[in-house]
């Protein structure tokens, strides 16, 4: 079992940076792909990205590469989503979710979901 918690949303200006921390439970967190997705106001939830259980490849959906980073800290059972440029578009609920397959992709199957932290972008 995995419990995820997310945090550091909040109100931001367009064109600011935000760092987004996922902060998992249990000692297996290595053993887990991890993932960032966002839902908006009246819209399908959508991937952002994913990681590899070592951190050492990612992938990314288009509208956000080049502006978003994932990266983790298998130590502190912490993954982050690091968002620069930040734009009006971007305001969305951000959830982190675990694959104990390995996969990071959008067609994954997730085993586990953190409970979502607010990211509001003003123009």
């Amino acid at each position: 079992q995995v419990q995820l918690v997310e945090s550091g949303g909040g109100l931001v200006q367009a064109g600011d940076s935000l760092r987004l921390s996922c902060a998992a439970s249990g000692r297996t967190f290595s053993g887990y792909a991890m993932a960032w997705f966002r839902q908006a106001p009246g819209k399908e939830r959508e991937f952002v990205g994913g990681i590899s259980r070592s951190g050492g490849s990612t992938y990314y959906t288009n509208f956000v590469k080049g502006r978003f980073t994932i990266s983790r800290d298998n130590a502190k059972n912490t993954v982050y989503l690091r968002m620069n440029s930040l734009k009006p578009e971007d305001t969305a609920v951000y959830y982190c979710a675990a694959n104990r397959d390995g996969n990071y992709y959008p067609g994954s199957s997730y085993d586990y979901w953190g409970q979502g932290t607010q990211v509001t972008v003003s123009s």
